[in-house]
């Protein structure tokens, strides 16, 4: 299949991409490189350097007709969508609107959608949360994913578009920027690598669902072929917090750091969790890479990444 992968030089989408690549897929990666790394795309992957609400993208629809968008795309820092919730709109609404329109004129036939499974939820009823637990984003950030989803409810009914919806758990992994506001696996791997002190906010009793990059990876290969349309938690059921997260990096590091806490940050979930009991039950898909083993592979990774510099 032709398959365009927007956010395609980030963390996650560009091992999706290598993924897609390996099984024979022709893949096309869009990207603007705000936060993703021209180093990230496949050598086999035709790169196109842009923006997802540009206009432009109409002519390269109109002439590679992809059969699938895989959407990953999008403003994620929380805090920035907190301070400008308009950046946040243009970017997660409309310029996924303008992608679904170019979708929907040169006959795609599928779209898939990075969704969120913390920031939809909001502040869970119960642990863990599944598909059917109601939604009440505290963000900008999840209120645009939220959003996006119901818009694709409407193009399925409207224009008969296949969507498959992937709410995301916290996601770490090889590849993931630890220069943002997100990401704390690896915003604390670099700084123990360096030497710095990392901070914890708060109490650091915050708990988060940990699930490795690789997995996710594989509930996009396995959904690809869906024809559902249909919205799926990619999670590990499992709650860790920051502490517990910090001491497993500190001992992979060998650093020997003492944990430090600063004040907590504004308007932070204190639990998320989710389950992927749907995805298991239809498709056999299940996260099986242990969080010690999953660290181990993300601290290997930007330990080499500073050895080679």
């Amino acid at each position: 299949m032709k398959i365009l992968i927007t956010g395609g030089a980030g963390f996650i989408a560009s091992q999706i991409a290598d993924a897609f690549i390996a099984d024979g897929h022709k893949v096309f990666i869009l990207d603007n490189l705000s936060t993703g790394f021209e180093i990230n795309v496949n050598p086999k992957a035709v790169f196109i350097k842009a923006d997802i609400g540009d206009k432009s993208l109409s002519s390269l629809f109109e002439k590679e007709k992809f059969d699938v968008v895989n959407h990953h795309a999008a403003q994620m820092d929380v805090r920035r969508s907190v301070a400008d919730p308009a950046f946040d709109a243009t970017t997660n609404i409309l310029g996924t609107i303008n992608l679904l329109q170019n979708c929907v004129r040169t006959g795609v036939k599928k779209f898939m959608f990075a969704s969120t499974g913390g920031a939809v939820y909001g502040e869970q009823n119960y642990f863990p949360a599944d598909e059917n637990h109601p939604v009440a984003p505290l963000s900008p950030y999840g209120i645009s994913k939220l959003a996006v989803e119901k818009y694709l409810f409407f193009y399925r009914a409207q224009y008969n578009l296949n969507y498959t919806v992937l709410r995301y758990a916290n996601i770490y992994g090889p590849r993931q920027n630890p220069f943002g506001e997100a990401g704390v696996v690896a915003i604390f791997s670099t700084k123990l690598l360096k030497g710095d002190q990392p901070v914890i906010n708060g109490t650091g009793l915050q708990t988060r669902d940990y699930v490795f990059v690789g997995d996710v990876v594989k509930a996009n290969i396995t959904t690809i072929n869906d024809k559902a349309s249909d919205i799926y938690n990619i999670g590990t059921g499992i709650e860790t917090d920051v502490n517990e997260l910090f001491h497993a990096l500190n001992k992979l590091t060998g650093k020997g750091m003492v944990e430090k806490h600063g004040p907590p940050a504004a308007g932070e979930q204190m639990r998320s969790v989710i389950t992927s009991d749907k995805i298991f039950n239809k498709f056999n898909w299940r996260p099986n890479t242990k969080l010690e083993v999953g660290l181990k592979h993300t601290v290997d990774f930007f330990k080499e990444r500073m050895e080679s510099k």
